[in-house]
């Protein structure tokens, strides 16, 4: 089975027609998951590109593989990705796009895969898509990753580019993998394929902004938000774009989020009509029936919710940490098919290692989605974790729950807690509600028996209790375990 990774960047969960959103146009995500299983609580590891991402490819947490921000040197070769793993066990692999991996001195996957273009980002010379669009003579039209005639090169501003779909970096990714596609010659491969949008700038080709109004309504809380239950950072946040004025006629804030959402939406609109011209060229190449296929997003994004532009401060919101996440695999899941099973990403490398057939991903923090892909009422996690290096986030049951760590508020004790039934746009922080202190602590020992249970070390040797579903091994005496005092060491039992 050939294995198609597909990637977004600040793509919100809900933000897809077949999710219900009332405006967001995407007839192929729709499509997609018509013919596959959608994950309605699919989570980030980490909201932020890079850690998230190491997780996606390698399938471990963040506190395993160290990385917490943008770049960094390259990993070890010990930490595994999900795409040379296949190689081993004879695919052609690649990986296109936006994949704002570490970097230093190389780039990570650059002698991991068959095939290999980082087109993140837009200053650097080596960049394969800067190199094509200056030999066309675009260069000066290059708008994804800032706005040329803007001073500052401004970011958090959206307009309709001057470039067409095949002139901008989808467009550009698209014709790599389609190249990568039919160069394998119906060999087995494994690609992922890391779109820019729709994470700003929010310039989309006019094709895509054009499906828009002017008069969009805003999403909640773009005007007069009330931050009194939040903490510092983002009420800064919050305040720091509340009133800034536009840096495109007009000028003034609600212009310019208005331009934002649109922006927002026409590039998701963007993302979605490169998702279906990857379908349509499995579908030609009759190579459809035997690939497996999986559309999600790094991390979701606020552009204009709460008054914010971009996804920042991103752990504070399920608006981030909930992804869109679509599998459609022939033979394995059935059309039309949803799951409410909490999932993240680090559930990815050790599924397609299993959908390959190959062997299972070395030590992997994840789980194999097999049998929730087919259906089978096994989930394998009853919490899912988002976190940043000094905070924590966890969801449960209709609950979600934000742990900072006191050195980030000078001393001071904040944190977040909201019940997502009642207030889906967690506008009721109960953190300090004397009503919901059980609750709190609920949280608070969750993210704890998650942090100790899933931090890797390597000089003990203490197996650790199974998780949810699995037996304890054979030979294991629990009472020794229990007597065991020397560390929290890990061992995956096979």
């Amino acid at each position: 089975m050939n294995i198609l990774q597909i990637m977004s960047d600040q793509h919100m969960a809900d933000a897809m027609g077949v999710a219900g959103h009332a405006q967001a146009i995407t007839p192929n995500l729709d499509r997609l998951a018509a013919s596959g299983m959608r994950c309605t609580r699919a989570y980030t590891n980490n909201p932020v590109c890079t850690p998230t991402r190491v997780s996606v490819l390698s399938g471990r947490y963040c506190h395993n593989h160290g990385y917490f921000a943008l770049g960094g040197p390259v990993p070890s070769d010990d930490l595994p990705d999900f795409l040379s793993h296949l190689g081993g066990h004879g695919y052609h692999t690649a990986a296109v796009g936006k994949l704002h991996l570490p970097r230093d001195p190389h780039h990570w996957l650059a002698n991991r895969v068959d095939y290999h273009a980082e087109c993140c980002n837009d200053t650097l010379p080596e960049n394969p898509y800067v190199q094509w669009a200056r030999s066309q003579g675009l260069g000066d039209q290059i708008d994804f990753g800032s706005i040329p005639e803007l001073p500052g090169k401004q970011q958090n501003e959206a307009r309709p580019s001057k470039l067409t779909y095949k002139q901008c970096v989808e467009g550009y990714t698209n014709q790599l993998a389609m190249q990568f596609i039919d160069g394998c010659e119906g060999e087995p491969w494994a690609m992922q394929v890391s779109y820019f949008r729709p994470h700003q700038c929010y310039t989309p080709p006019k094709q895509f902004w054009d499906l828009y109004d002017d008069n969009l309504d805003l999403p909640f809380g773009w005007k007069d938000y009330d931050t009194s239950g939040r903490t510092p950072d983002f009420t800064e946040f919050v305040e720091r774009w509340r009133d800034r004025p536009g840096m495109i006629e007009p000028t003034d804030p609600e212009s310019r989020f208005r331009r934002v959402w649109r922006g927002y939406l026409a590039c998701i609109s963007m993302v979605d009509h490169a998702v279906g011209e990857l379908l349509d060229h499995l579908q030609v190449r009759g190579l459809a029936d035997h690939t497996a296929v999986m559309y999600h997003s790094d991390h979701g994004a606020y552009s204009g919710m709460y008054g914010l532009p971009e996804k920042a401060p991103g752990i504070a919101s399920d608006q981030v940490c909930r992804i869109p996440m679509i599998w459609r695999v022939p033979g394995v899941t059935k059309p039309g098919q949803t799951t409410d099973a909490f999932v993240e990403q680090v559930d990815i490398a050790p599924t397609f290692a299993a959908l390959a057939g190959a062997e299972p991903m070395p030590d992997p923090d994840g789980f194999d989605l097999t049998p929730i892909l087919r259906g089978e009422d096994r989930p394998f996690r009853d919490c899912a974790v988002t976190e940043n290096l000094w905070s924590k986030a966890v969801r449960w049951d209709n609950w979600r729950f934000v742990h900072y760590h006191r050195m980030m508020y000078d001393g001071q004790d904040h944190g977040e807690l909201y019940d997502l039934d009642a207030d889906p746009l967690e506008t009721n922080n109960l953190y300090h509600d004397p009503a919901f202190r059980e609750t709190r602590e609920e949280g608070r020992r969750r993210i704890l028996e998650w942090l100790t249970h899933s931090t890797r070390v390597v000089t003990q040797f203490n197996p650790l209790p199974p998780r949810p579903g699995e037996d304890w091994p054979q030979g294991i005496d629990r009472a020794e375990i229990a007597s065991w005092q020397g560390g929290v060491g890990k061992v995956r039992y096979t």
